[in-house]
């Protein structure tokens, strides 16, 4: 398939949202999962090194959580560290080498590919232990399959019948989502770099309960994409599965741009109903699921009597202030402010939670649990379990005004109520940080942060509208201060928060843990002595830093 073509906003003049017509969404309810255990992290400087013998990616100076060198835009070329818990969890994501590629022979060695439990056995398993998605939403994996399979079934039967033929007389497709468009969140592209096995097996149970005969792998990584590639080629799953790659974009995840994409369209949202599990790619009944929850799955599928610890640990993504990013797992109930202990931010001003939907928090909100219920009771949402933190002289408004100026840019302007929403929201932030917002600019930022949401055809202007009703509410007294002068801190990063740049988030943006390639099975040709005549350059230091991040 050809990789479809990012598109980039263009941002129209401000303008007042509010009168634009409702268009339906779907909304996403949490449920409160029950998670009061509390988990003992490593300190930043505990970082685990792989066990193949090499030095972990990096320098002491970047992993210990000094500050860094150079401006706050050069900040995020750090690479990302996977922390393991300072007490190994059995069932673990993170594997023993995270950041070497699993082989298939490795994978299976520590169980791997095993079948303890049929279809239907697995399924109530994930019924029992109410493991959840981890793309964002966090619906009840169980319910998901079961509803996919259901429709499969009704499906079958209404071919046989001659009624909709097309869409109803072959078996459901699975799909495993690896779009990972939050800029602040890299779990899912690390573990379709180093633990494919683990995404691929997850994906050939959830067709087994589904009673699928065709899956995909979706995903916008070119390195994660010749990882699962190599994948299928040491071990054929026992179903076709096919690798299909977009470019990268916010909205290219959300699971109806999923199946457009698949189908040979462009990865963007299209109107609801119908939803993929009615009627998704080739028009068949669709799971689309995000590749940690097949990754947990699989393990569950392995293991049932780890079913109440894999469905209660998740990875997170840490990243902000001054500290390197970080990779890790933590059981549910943790509280915020611990994980922003181990990340090296500490004392921080707030957190801006899930990515870009789950808002942002102040400080008083650190000491509230990891834990989907707990979060969205308090107003803000786990998401995909990026977290960013904000450390002490970080301004708020212009962390939300970075984050709504990445979605102003991300719009995928199909929708005119978004495009004019987020312009006129990351407009309003903007003058804000530069002391110029007019008198009334803290009541239209009320307004839309309540009216606009609901309106678009998919969560991205959700997510603007939420981000700016959680600054007004976590930090009302800073959003005032803008209206009277403008902010030294705002002032002083300005080459980073620009107004009317087509996109303004290098500084959310964290890479990807480096992860190694395996060997080539057959021996690599010698490469040619040089000759005195061409002179070798010297290596470079940071080579071996970037390598494998984005």
């Amino acid at each position: 398939m050809t990789t479809s073509r990012r598109r980039t906003a263009h941002r129209p003049p401000a303008s007042d949202p509010s009168s634009t017509p409702r268009r339906s969404s779907p909304s996403g309810k949490e449920s409160t999962v029950d998670g009061s255990r509390t988990a003992g992290l490593a300190s930043p400087t505990d970082l685990a090194s792989p066990t193949d013998g090499s030095s972990i990616v990096g320098s002491s100076s970047v992993l210990d959580g000094s500050p860094p060198t150079g401006s706050a835009s050069t900040a995020v070329l750090r690479p990302t560290a996977v922390l393991h818990p300072a007490a190994p969890v059995p069932g673990s994501l993170l594997g023993a080498t995270p950041y070497a590629t699993e082989s298939a022979e490795a994978y299976e060695a520590t169980g791997g590919y095993t079948v303890a439990v049929t279809p239907d056995e697995l399924l109530r398993h994930l019924d029992a232990c109410g493991l959840r998605g981890r793309g964002g939403a966090g619906f009840p994996a169980a319910v998901k399959l079961r509803t996919v399979r259901e429709q499969g079934r009704q499906a079958r039967r209404s071919g046989a019948r001659g009624e909709h033929p097309t869409a109803g007389s072959g078996a459901p497709v699975v799909v495993a989502n690896g779009e990972e468009g939050e800029p602040g969140s890299v779990k899912d592209r690390w573990l379709l770099r180093a633990r494919p096995h683990l995404v691929l097996d997850g994906l050939v149970h959830a067709a087994a309960i589904t009673g699928a005969e065709r899956g995909y792998v979706y995903l916008s990584d070119p390195v994660a994409a010749e990882r699962v590639r190599r994948a299928l080629a040491e071990r054929e799953p026992p179903l076709p599965v096919e690798v299909v790659e977009t470019a990268p974009a916010y909205v290219a995840g959300e699971e109806t741009a999923v199946v457009r994409r698949i189908d040979g369209g462009p990865a963007l949202p299209t109107a609801k109903p119908p939803r993929p599990f009615e009627r998704g790619v080739g028009g068949l009944p669709t799971l689309v699921a995000n590749v940690e929850t097949l990754a947990r799955v699989a393990i569950v599928a392995a293991r049932p009597d780890l079913r109440e610890t894999i469905a209660h640990t998740t990875l997170v993504t840490l990243s902000g202030g001054t500290a390197p990013p970080v990779l890790t797992e933590v059981p549910y109930g943790v509280p915020l402010r611990t994980l922003a202990d181990s990340h090296g931010t500490w004392a921080p001003e707030g957190a801006l939670m899930g990515g870009l939907f789950g808002g942002l928090v102040d400080a008083r909100a650190l000491d509230l649990p990891l834990e989907p219920g707990a979060l969205a009771a308090a107003g803000t949402a786990l998401g995909c379990g990026a977290i960013r933190f904000l450390a002490p002289g970080t301004c708020p408004v212009g962390a939300v005004g970075d984050a709504v100026g990445h979605l102003a840019a991300e719009s995928a302007r199909q929708c005119g109520v978004c495009v004019s929403g987020t312009a006129a929201i990351d407009d309003a932030l903007a003058r804000l940080a530069a002391g110029t917002a007019a008198a009334d600019t803290v009541e239209r930022l009320h307004r839309w942060a309540r009216g606009l949401p609901g309106r678009g055809a998919c969560g991205l202007l959700d997510a603007a509208a939420g981000l700016a009703g959680s600054l007004l509410r976590a930090f009302p007294g800073h959003v005032r201060a803008h209206l009277d002068a403008p902010c030294p801190l705002c002032r002083d990063t300005a080459d980073v928060r620009e107004p009317h740049r087509p996109n303004r988030s290098p500084r959310l943006t964290v890479p990807v843990p480096a992860v190694t390639a395996p060997a080539p099975t057959a021996p690599a040709p010698t490469p040619p002595t040089p000759t005195p005549s061409t002179p070798t350059a010297p290596a470079d230091p940071t080579a071996a830093v970037l390598e494998g991040t984005s």
